[in-house]
């Protein structure tokens, strides 16, 4: 059994919406089109853009598959392999599905898996209640508009064996991709 079976699934709805207008403006693409990529009406993902209704079940799955961070372009590489060989420990998932694009050694070496099993993986489930209250609260820090700012936070512990999580201080920087997606930087910056 690998890693993802044995765990629930992260839920996708909360952050989804605010940050599809974002994913659609960037492409040029109107509303209209985003719909027949998604198979929902137009008014539906208007009421997903302004948060009044949110994407569930296999909507919030397509929709998340539509969003996902990619590492396509150069620069996208050359921040993973930065990413890859920090010091520091940090990681990088896509900010729509949590899956891990990249994590230092540093980062790893806490993990009871290697990082090549984790990488395309929803780190999701291993997050701490603080770290679940956050995520809650990003649109309120104006996480989903174009020039984000970083968000710190304090985390408890996760009690995890496969990715635990200590109490520290961590700051999350959302980063554009070169194909308009996002990722976020993930960055232990006390303990």
């Amino acid at each position: 059994m690998t890693v993802e079976e044995a765990l629930p699934a992260a839920p996708l709805a909360p952050r989804l919406g605010p940050a599809l207008k974002t994913w659609r403006l960037l492409r040029r693409m109107k509303q209209s089109h985003a719909a027949e990529l998604l198979d929902v009406s137009q008014a539906t993902i208007s009421r997903w853009e302004s948060g009044s209704q949110e994407p569930v079940g296999r909507q919030a799955e397509r929709l998340a598959a539509l969003m996902a961070a990619r590492l396509d372009g150069a620069a996208d590489a050359a921040l993973a392999e930065l990413v890859r060989h920090s010091r520091d420990a940090v990681h990088l998932v896509c900010d729509a599905t949590h899956r891990l694009l990249a994590a230092s050694p540093a980062r790893a070496a806490a993990w009871s898996v290697g990082r090549d099993e984790l990488t395309g993986t929803s780190l999701w489930r291993f997050a701490s209640p603080e770290i679940v209250a956050a995520e809650a609260r990003l649109a309120e820090a104006r996480w989903f508009e174009p020039l984000a700012p970083a968000v710190e936070i304090v985390t408890g512990a996760n009690n995890s064996e496969i990715v635990p999580i200590r109490p520290s201080r961590m700051r999350w920087t959302r980063m554009r991709l070169a194909d308009g997606s996002f990722a976020r930087l993930v960055q232990t910056l006390a303990a």
